[in-house]
């Protein structure tokens, strides 16, 4: 058998280690592009009409099939059939995705945003994506599809 050897150091301090920033941080950085606030929807005013017809496409049909695997953590529905998705608009590879949230003190009102933009980020065919956090017209149930009203045992 082999026999097993550590040293242990002892230290006072030790350096910060600096945390991976995500890419679009990067690039928004170097750029000098401010960071996104998505809770400013509480202090800007309302925008202007927001489109809901879906204007079809494979690359818009790509979209809307990686918005249906994000859940609400709260909810076990996808937050497109949830009827938390306003709009989808796409624009030469650039994607506008109007969202709202089940309500303005959601657990999730800061990450949602985020992981909605990644996920709509990774459609092949899509560069780049805004997403724009509305608090009006307000969610309620009458928003669900009836898929997820069946999930939720509404129906």
């Amino acid at each position: 058998m082999t026999e097993r050897a550590f040293a242990v150091e002892e230290v006072n301090e030790a350096a910060p280690v600096a945390k991976a920033p995500p890419l679009r941080a990067v690039a928004e950085a170097q750029a000098g592009i401010r960071q996104p606030d998505y809770l400013d929807g509480f202090l800007n005013p309302a925008p202007e009409a927001v489109s809901t017809a879906a204007p079809g496409g494979d690359l818009h049909d790509e979209v809307v099939a990686a918005l249906r695997q994000i859940h609400d953590p709260e909810i076990p529905v996808n937050i497109y059939d949830l009827g938390l998705i306003y709009g989808v608009e796409i624009d030469n590879g650039h994607a506008i995705i109007t969202m709202t949230l089940t309500t303005p003190h959601c657990p999730v009102a800061e990450s949602m945003p985020g992981e909605v933009e990644l996920r709509v980020c990774a459609v092949p065919g899509i560069q780049s994506a805004d997403v724009n956090l509305v608090w009006t017209p307000a969610w309620d149930p009458g928003k669900m599809s009836d898929e997820a009203r069946l999930e939720m045992g509404m129906l």
